[in-house]
């Protein structure tokens, strides 16, 4: 069975997919942070690649806290 939900609120919409967005976000920060500490545990991984997995998580990192700011502004 398909439900169909109607948004009244065009601000309820965008609020739920930044919602959905917020969620991936964390996930790939969850994945990111698993992935920093495999390679932690195996010597041969480069530094600099470590680094730049670093990197990648900062960066979603200050995408969830953009989002956050902007959902709590509105």
């Amino acid at each position: 069975m398909l439900l169909v939900r109607h948004y009244s609120d065009r601000g309820e919409l965008r609020n739920m997919s930044i919602e959905a967005h917020l969620a991936e976000l964390e996930r790939r920060h969850q994945a990111l942070e698993a992935e920093i500490n495999e390679a932690r545990a195996h010597p041969s991984i480069d530094d600099l690649q470590i680094v730049a997995l670093k990197r990648r998580k900062l960066l979603v990192k200050d995408e969830i806290a953009r989002l956050q700011q902007e959902t709590s502004v509105h």
